[in-house]
């Protein structure tokens, strides 16, 4: 069903694409989009439990295309270094395929909601539990379940293992 990767040499191991992963902070959710036009948006991310967990407002262009149609895709860049003297990047990149779904039981959701809290305020749970109660009612928490993830990086950085 998904395409095998055509430079198996640069594609990374399933350790290698976590860890990118875990040093990402953003990362780009692809859907298909008003008349079918692809919508491309840079969201914050936590991935636990083998799945991604983003938040939003509750109306939307990403909401509207999710439930059209629940295929999606998530890139994160972990590395996008120019190396100007050899015309060429030295990059590093992960991409998930799978299906996204509004999380509607209040459970699954504040759950969700604090793995991404945690994920980029780690050191304040007090602070996180008030924003999380105080914004509960007015955010929308995505769950993309993956179906294939796969990384690539460049061939330098490959060789420099």
């Amino acid at each position: 069903m998904f395409r095998k990767m055509r430079r198996e040499k640069q594609e990374l191991s399933r350790e290698d694409c976590l860890a990118a992963l875990d040093r990402g902070t953003s990362g780009v959710l692809a859907v298909l989009g008003d008349e079918d036009y692809p919508y491309a948006v840079p969201l914050s991310y936590v991935y636990c439990d083998s799945k991604f967990f983003f938040h939003c407002a509750p109306v939307g262009h990403k909401l509207d295309a999710i439930a059209k149609n629940s295929k999606v895709s998530f890139c994160v860049i972990d590395k996008d270094e120019i190396v100007t003297k050899e015309y060429t990047s030295y990059f590093r990149s992960v991409i998930a395929f799978g299906k996204a779904r509004v999380l509607t039981d209040k459970t699954e959701k504040r759950n969700a909601l604090e793995a991404l809290a945690a994920r980029y305020f780690p050191g304040d749970e007090t602070g996180r539990r008030k924003e999380i109660d105080g914004d509960f009612d007015r955010v929308t928490m995505i769950e993309l379940s993956v179906d294939h993830m796969t990384g690539k990086e460049a061939i330098e950085l490959v060789r420099g293992k």
